[in-house]
């Protein structure tokens, strides 16, 4: 795609990324194909072509308008699209520079800022957000319903997590709301982990990702704490830890994504580099390992949908449905494996009509192959869909777990 950008623009930190990008597109249009957004409104700009035009018409110096804004906001950054891409357009790169733009242009109406700034104040806060969950379950019959499906329907307690340090060592980011939506996640995933020869070692200063600042029109915020992260694992590494595991695909894909953005940062390149090159998503973990030592023989039925996270950010599609195949499960087929539930970080919240619909659309495939319950790699994936009171929904890991002999 012929690009010229304008005098502005071209003195952004990341303009040559974006004029970089820009003409590796193509106009061929398979992008929409396979866009969640572009299937239910049949708008040119509500696909990944269209976007990308529109961000090249602001980046060239054109008026920058509230549907623009629309427009970007609609998009799930699921990254579907990067997958169907005959030409590899980085397009949520794109996306990053093209919303920071925009957002720096155009000011949003107060009800938007103000449940923004609301987000971005509770949900990166693991302890405040624990005290709204038990708050808001004290009182759920009060809520209106839009709440209600946000809280958790079954809440399976953490069991005790082992205390024998191995001589393999790995790091495990807690997350934000894992510890209060679905508490036994990461307890799981360290008892599974140690009886392979693997202790989870503690790292309290890490906190969240950074991907809920920096999808949420605070991307300098989402590189501080990324810069956080990265002190805090950084001693372990040097000790000799030999991976950051993430129970979570969206804060797996964006952690992976912290060598990249820092790329210009002198005092945390390479750090970075080499945080995003430890990173692993659980099942990268588990699949190198001897798992018949485990001695699991699971003969459940499950459904497995696969975040977008995982499938599209990481290109792990495939991974999480071998192994648990592997260990017995019976997994279902999935019509439209590839497209996305709406959960997309905190979308539900800020695209609530949209977001029900595609989680509708999913949950009908999902339970076409009449699973006993279904099971993610996501804690955004697993609560939206979960929240619909339909079949219930937990991590995989919390099933391998539970079959260990």
């Amino acid at each position: 795609m012929q690009t010229t950008l304008s005098e502005r623009a071209s003195k952004l930190p990341r303009a040559a990324e974006a004029e970089s990008i820009l003409r590796t597109c193509v106009h061929c249009g398979f992008c929409n194909a396979t866009c969640p957004t572009y299937q239910l409104l049949g708008d040119e700009l509500d696909g990944p072509r269209g976007r990308i035009y529109l961000i090249k018409q602001v980046l060239e110096g054109n008026d920058v308008t509230q549907k623009t804004q629309q427009h970007l906001d609609r998009c799930l950054s699921c990254r579907n699209c990067e997958t169907t891409c005959p030409s590899g357009v980085d397009y949520h790169n794109l996306l990053d520079i093209g919303r920071a733009v925009v957002d720096a242009a155009v000011p949003r109406p107060l009800g938007q800022r103000l449940l923004r700034e609301g987000l971005r104040q509770t949900v990166p806060h693991p302890e405040l957000f624990k005290s709204l969950v038990n708050s808001g379950q004290v009182f759920r019959a009060l809520l209106p319903g839009n709440l209600q499906s946000k809280l958790p329907r079954n809440v399976y307690p953490a069991k005790p997590r082992p205390m024998t340090l191995r001589e393999r060592q790995v790091l495990m980011l807690e997350g934000c709301v894992q510890p209060s939506l679905s508490p036994n996640t990461n307890a799981a995933a360290a008892r599974v982990l140690d009886r392979l020869g693997i202790s989870v070692i503690a790292s309290p200063e890490a906190g969240c990702c950074g991907a809920v600042d920096y999808h949420l029109d605070a991307q300098a915020a989402g590189l501080d704490r990324a810069r956080r992260n990265i002190d805090a694992w950084w001693p372990s590494l040097e000790k000799g830890a030999e991976a950051i595991v993430q129970t979570a695909s969206g804060c797996g894909a964006f952690i992976k994504d912290y060598g990249h953005l820092l790329a210009s940062d002198p005092a945390y390149a390479d750090k970075a580099k080499k945080v995003s090159a430890l990173a692993r998503d659980l099942v990268e973990v588990l699949r190198d390992e001897p798992l018949e030592q485990l001695g699991i023989h699971a003969s459940q039925r499950l459904a497995f949908h696969c975040p977008c996270t995982l499938q599209h950010g990481q290109k792990l599609g495939g991974a999480v449905e071998a192994l648990l195949t592997g260990l017995g499960f019976n997994l279902t087929s999935i019509p439209d494996g590839h497209l996305c539930c709406g959960s997309a970080g905190t979308y539900s919240l800020t695209q609530p009509e949209l977001s029900r619909q595609l989680r509708d659309n999913k949950l009908d495939a999902l339970e076409s192959g009449h699973p006993e319950v279904i099971v993610t790699a996501n804690i955004g994936c697993q609560s939206h869909l979960d929240g619909a009171g339909r079949t219930p929904v937990r991590h995989w890991i919390e099933l391998v777990e539970a079959n260990l002999p």
